[in-house]
């Protein structure tokens, strides 16, 4: 693969320790900040939204500037977020800071994917978006748990100063790995806003904003799952986290390949897998070697719908893929953010955690009967 591909996947990782890292860390900020936990999450919320509002202004915003010049900037603003975050005074701050931080999301990751996918042959594409996508999966391997233990260890705020360091060093390797590409043609934003005439991109759009939100109903809270419901120590929270990062990269590099061969069945496996895995925990969250099993399981089939449900976006938008995969990335961000919203519901009207196991099972099925509705009825393009 291009070292390109390798420049693009260090900013997956630097972006993917930035958004997952609250998750590992929620009880430390909210206990630092006087933010109660359903509370905390917001910041889990506000980050999603925030992906979701930038992601289609900043791709449109930016038709016309560089690729390269662009997703150097992205870079540059996701620095300053984090840096807001590391400072933050009171929580407010806080908030503003992942809100900066996230405005960048959305453009860098489905512009970079665009690109990635252009730097080789048409059945490689797959196998080429998941290897970017590898850095968001590889966050949550060594990012996430390590951003947790310095969080424990020392204080959030020197994690998020590490992961602000991460932005610099990415900006650098994106600067001198990628070579200049000439900005879109006038019209472009009218090019690529045509899309959105198709059926096909909003049940694409559907499918990831409901398939992927139903994990986050749980995963925004694990913290506190891990703690209370499974009774583990911080040191061993670490370690289940880190087998969750371990499922979440064998699942993208996985389904990557297979989603080179089968697109359809590829995504049909994954959100199935989901369903039931989401609906197993519910019952096995009180034992930690089942638990360790299951959320391994989880994050192999969470990330294993990446590759098909961002190809098959770009499939859907031919011609024009800017737009509609950067749209597919705030489809990511809105599913995060309503599962958020939906998990700290439950939790302020005082149901039990494997409640929101159930509720997330629910959630993902919705995205499995979106994307038969894709692929039965032919609305592909």
């Amino acid at each position: 693969m291009p070292i390109e591909l390798y420049a693009l996947a260090l900013g997956t990782f630097a972006v993917g320790t930035t958004e997952f890292i609250m998750m590992g860390l929620l009880p430390n900020v909210a206990a630092d900040l006087s933010a109660s936990i359903p509370v905390a999450g917001l910041l889990v919320t506000g980050y999603a939204l925030g992906v979701v509002v930038g992601a289609p202004i900043m791709t449109l915003g930016t038709a016309r500037i560089d690729r390269k010049t662009l997703l150097v900037g992205l870079m540059s603003l996701f620095v300053i977020g984090n840096l807001m975050s590391a400072l933050a005074p009171n929580y407010g701050f806080m908030l503003a800071g992942r809100i900066v931080s996230s405005l960048m999301h959305g453009a860098f990751f489905g512009v970079g994917s665009v690109v990635g996918a252009q730097l080789v042959p048409a059945e490689k594409r797959s196998r080429a978006i998941a290897l970017m996508f590898s850095g968001l999966a590889l966050s949550n391997i060594i990012g996430v748990p390590l951003g947790t233990a310095i969080g424990e260890y020392l204080s959030w705020r020197v994690s998020f100063c590490l992961v602000s360091l991460l932005g610099l060093i990415t900006g650098a390797f994106l600067f001198f790995a990628l070579k200049p590409q000439a900005p879109e043609q006038t019209g472009a934003v009218a090019k690529e806003l045509s899309v959105l005439k198709r059926a096909g991109v909003w049940l694409a759009l559907a499918t990831t904003t409901f398939g992927f939100g139903g994990v986050f109903v749980v995963w925004t809270y694990i913290a506190p799952i891990l703690r209370e419901a499974t009774g583990l120590s911080p040191n061993t929270m670490t370690l289940v986290l880190f087998i969750y990062g371990v499922g979440l990269t064998l699942g993208n590099h996985v389904m990557g390949r297979l989603s080179d061969k089968s697109l359809s069945l590829s995504l049909y496996g994954t959100l199935g897998a989901l369903v039931v895995l989401m609906a197993l925990f519910a019952f096995v969250m009180s034992n930690v070697w089942t638990t360790s099993v299951t959320i391994f399981l989880l994050g192999f089939a969470a990330f294993g719908t990446i590759p098909p449900l961002q190809i098959g976006i770009m499939n859907a938008a031919k011609g024009a893929p800017n737009l509609a995969s950067a749209l597919n990335i705030g489809a990511f961000n809105l599913g995060n953010a309503g599962g958020a919203w939906v998990g700290g519901l439950l939790i302020d009207h005082h149901f039990s955690y494997p409640a929101l196991a159930l509720t997330g099972a629910l959630i993902c099925s919705s995205g499995l009967i979106f994307a038969f509705a894709i692929y039965g009825t032919g609305k592909t393009a």
